[in-house]
């Protein structure tokens, strides 16, 4: 696995702005993924590795939006019904038997090549046919119902950006092109691990004063979402000696680790100490809420994630920084998620120089805008908050208070991860 600079984390400071961070990560942090090739049914979700130019035009022939009759503009008259007589069929898949000269039309279907002399196709419902002729109706306009080769990609032109995941939209230009194959970036490879005492497997006795695991299933469901292939490690023990030699030896092997809980400043919070002592530091609180402590660092040039144990905090900190980072390692395109504008239906009180996330629903506003109906419970350990709210609204560094009634921004949680 490729890794990084020894000091490419090298950050000095406390409280840390998430915009600050995300800055960060993409300044110093390289693509380790390198360039593969992926036959096309394979390449959905895959990191492009290099711009795709149009080796040909789209479509690649002047043609026939509708079910219809093509006919050359400057025969219809503008203000009565116009006859012309029918000399060809033409069917999508095969060529016309002629051209289409003055006072002629031809019978045409959709994606079928235009016949040479016709400009305009007449949908078949403006239309009727009179024996061996059809009668057109008044009022199209010139070039109707008729696409034109190369309107939808010209042969040249860059179609896609290296760093873009490959969706369904993506793939299927990339076949209108006739590619079989597309140059993609490898996927990165990730450790992943909880820790705790009091963490157990789901699916085992739960023991009293223990709970089952869901940031690891959580976290794991959101690396894949990403197309990053997790290594599940389980659980490890709120042992110093054991996390340091657990996480050194995926170092070795992965592009990435994560890891949840024990990030923050209690004597059994051991990974930001690991990193102290096998590695590198880059910061360790965020000036975010929910989330403030998550760590990021390296051990043996592998970037190690940190995050905190509550799981809307892991889920959110996730968001703010691991999958920023995994962009930057894979060499894709920063994704900025969408903001929509709602009315907020809840007063806030917070704290200036902290970005902080609000859990809520929406519901229909007084007026062109949806309210955000906060959830009732602020805990961040409360995973039905997630699962009973649509999105969170976000509050920047600069913001002390929202009434009610004011314009804010949402987020869905489909724009997150």
């Amino acid at each position: 696995m490729a890794q990084l600079t020894d000091d490419c984390f090298a950050f000095g400071g406390g409280l840390l702005p998430i915009d600050e961070a995300r800055r960060m990560i993409f300044e110093r942090v390289g693509v380790v993924a390198e360039a593969e090739t992926a036959v096309l049914r394979q390449a959905a979700g895959r990191i492009l590795a290099a711009d795709i130019v149009a080796e040909r035009e789209v479509p690649g022939f002047t043609n026939s939006a509708v079910d219809g009759y093509a006919v050359r503009f400057d025969d219809l008259d503008p203000a009565a019904e116009t006859r012309l007589r029918m000399v060809d069929r033409i069917t999508a898949g095969h060529l016309p038997l002629s051209g289409v000269a003055p006072g002629t039309a031809a019978r045409i279907f959709t994606g079928a090549v235009m016949p040479d002399g016709a400009d305009t196709v007449i949908m078949q419902e403006d239309c009727r046919e009179d024996g061996g002729t059809v009668i057109i109706q008044p009022g199209i306009k010139r070039g109707a119902n008729r696409r034109l080769a190369g309107e939808d990609i010209a042969e040249g032109v860059t179609v896609l950006r290296a760093g873009r995941r490959l969706g369904p939209s993506e793939i299927g230009v990339l076949a209108a092109l006739g590619r079989t194959e597309v140059p993609v970036r490898r996927r990165l490879a990730a450790a992943l691990f909880s820790t705790g005492d009091e963490v157990s497997e789901p699916g085992t006795p739960l023991g009293h004063g223990r709970i089952y695991d869901a940031n690891r299933f959580m976290i794991a469901a959101c690396l894949e979402r990403l197309g990053v292939t997790v290594t599940d490690h389980g659980i490890l023990p709120d042992q110093a000696g054991t996390l340091v030699h657990a996480l050194t030896r995926a170092a070795r092997g992965h592009d990435l680790i994560v890891t949840s809980g024990g990030v923050s400043t209690g004597e059994e919070d051991h990974v930001r100490a690991a990193f102290a002592g096998e590695g590198s530091l880059f910061f360790w609180r965020l000036a975010i809420k929910p989330g403030r402590p998550v760590a990021l660092g390296q051990i043996g040039g592998v970037p190690v994630v940190g995050l905190p144990g509550n799981p809307v905090a892991a889920l959110i900190t996730f968001a703010t920084v691991a999958r920023p980072l995994i962009e930057a390692l894979s060499g894709a395109l920063p994704h900025v998620a969408r903001r929509f504008r709602v009315v907020s239906g809840f007063p806030y009180k917070k704290r200036s120089g902290r970005r902080e996330y609000v859990r809520v629903s929406l519901e229909p506003g007084d007026g062109s805008l949806l309210r955000a109906r906060r959830f009732p419970k602020e805990g961040a350990g409360m995973l039905t908050s997630l699962t009973e709210t649509e999105g969170l609204v976000e509050l920047r560094e600069d913001v002390t208070q929202v009434a009610p009634g004011a314009e804010v921004d949402f987020i869905p949680y489909g724009e997150l991860i």
